[in-house]
């Protein structure tokens, strides 16, 4: 039993050392042909490609304060942060009570899931000009994007995995006189929690992606967005870059430090098996 533990605790240590290499090696292929980039492009074009090098020496300086178009980099960030949440706070909220209406009920889902797929085949930057039309330039134009954007996704996952559910376990769940909320609470939801969560992975992407977008062309003077497609005016590419490298961390940061726990303490909890 103590070998068995013990082999266990070494498979799971070089699993994750494993893990590590490749992580590392990633980046540093990533900021490899940054570099090679950088250098091609200067030296054809003899324009100033901002390197790995100067874009760390330049994120550097605007933590420690220096103001970026009026404002600190960490109020860009928040405010972008912000507008991305609200978005996508609506959007999956909205989106998790449709989807499991929708799923249950299937004239529901015959008569509104064509346009939700419609929806879903939109760019989110061919909503700008219903945005400007409903809200004008500003923080709510963005929100909507956010919202739109991320809404189809959502949907479109949340029915999909309630209509897998094998009708075995609604049928016995009603046998067993469960009412409809604990139907859709102990059947339908934990049922349909991986497509769930692939959907609010989906349309967390998409909101992150035309936030920036919005930002630079419906912004209100603040947001990562707006400091990236400011800084052409006076061309200080390296702080769009820099900000460019914020956006990535950002996103990295949600999908390893809460999408994958999320799944695992799903699975934990629920029994699911993930999806291969």
């Amino acid at each position: 039993m103590a070998d068995r533990t013990s082999s266990s605790m070494i498979k799971s240590s070089l699993r994750k050392h494993s893990e590590l290499i490749y992580v590392f090696a990633a980046a540093f292929l990533m900021l490899i042909l940054w570099f090679s980039v950088a250098s091609v492009v200067t030296w054809l074009r003899d324009v100033p490609f901002p390197t790995p090098l100067s874009t760390l020496r330049r994120l550097f300086i605007l933590l420690n304060g220096e103001p970026l178009l009026e404002h600190s980099l960490y109020l860009h960030t928040f405010n972008s942060l912000l507008r991305w949440l609200i978005g996508f706070v609506i959007a999956s909220f909205s989106g998790l009570i449709f989807g499991l209406v929708a799923g249950w009920w299937k004239p529901l889902a015959r008569i509104s899931m064509p346009t939700v797929h419609v929806l879903q085949m939109i760019p989110g930057l061919a909503w700008i000009p219903v945005a400007l039309l409903l809200f004008g330039v500003g923080e709510a134009s963005t929100v909507f994007m956010i919202t739109m954007t991320a809404f189809a996704p959502v949907v479109i996952n949340v029915v999909a995995g309630v209509r897998q559910i094998d009708e075995t376990y609604i049928r016995a769940a009603r046998m067993l006189g469960l009412n409809r909320y604990m139907l859709f609470t102990r059947v339908l939801l934990p049922g349909a929690l991986p497509q769930i969560l692939s959907g609010l992975r989906v349309g967390l992407g998409n909101g992150w992606r035309v936030l920036v977008a919005a930002e630079m062309i419906v912004g209100s003077g603040s947001g990562l967005g707006y400091a990236i497609i400011q800084s052409r005016w006076t061309l200080d590419f390296t702080s769009a870059f820099s900000c460019l490298v914020i956006i990535c961390l950002i996103g990295l940061a949600v999908e390893r430090l809460i999408f994958l726990p999320l799944e695992r303490r799903t699975i934990e909890v629920w029994g699911l098996q993930r999806e291969q």
